[in-house]
């Protein structure tokens, strides 16, 4: 039996100042910290609304921000757009939109992003500008190095890090491993 280290554990446990879809007390939680412009997470993306669709109200999936700030310069800004519409009740509306248009998260695209969903584009903005929502993002990437996260996208399925391929069988498999260990 392989023995899971403290720094193959999630560091700071889930809790009500994270986005989660699903209940809080499903039997699965599926933890990704992930990017925005990243390629792998946009793939992890779709993978991820399978596999909700798949285990339904048995998972609670929740996402943190883990800007790759070196690699993906408009990941940071994505990051406090998501955040900005969290604020206002529409983070996971954000969330689906960034991943769905990665290859446009310059700050007029964000703007043109809030706007679809009814929300004030100059005003999220100015937000980003002023880093009303830089602190969240840099907490949740600070998290995600205590907890040896080193990329995007990575994992953790109920606090243990998922080291396996990031496709739908793959996951599905370890989800199920989880499910019954519990």
């Amino acid at each position: 039996m392989r023995i899971t280290t403290e720094l193959e554990r999630l560091a700071a446990p889930v809790s009500t100042r994270d986005h989660f879809q699903g209940q809080s007390n499903a039997p699965l939680t599926l933890v990704e910290y992930g990017d925005f412009e990243c390629p792998y997470c946009g793939t992890a993306h779709r993978v991820v609304k399978a596999i909700q669709e798949k285990l339904g109200e048995r998972l609670r999936f929740v996402y943190r921000h883990f800007p790759l700030t070196q690699r993906h310069p408009n990941a940071e800004n994505a990051a406090q757009a998501a955040e900005a519409a969290g604020a206002r009740g529409d983070f996971w509306p954000m969330h689906d939109l960034l991943f769905e248009h990665q290859e446009a998260l310059a700050d007029e695209d964000l703007a043109e992003y809030a706007a679809s969903l009814g929300l004030d584009g100059a005003e999220i903005l100015a937000e980003m500008e002023l880093g009303t929502y830089a602190t969240r993002v840099r907490e949740d990437f600070s998290g995600g190095i205590k907890s040896g996260v080193n990329g995007a996208p990575t994992f953790f399925i109920n606090d243990v890090l998922y080291n396996g391929e990031s496709d739908l069988q793959s996951m599905l498999v370890a989800l199920a491993e989880a499910e019954h260990r519990e």
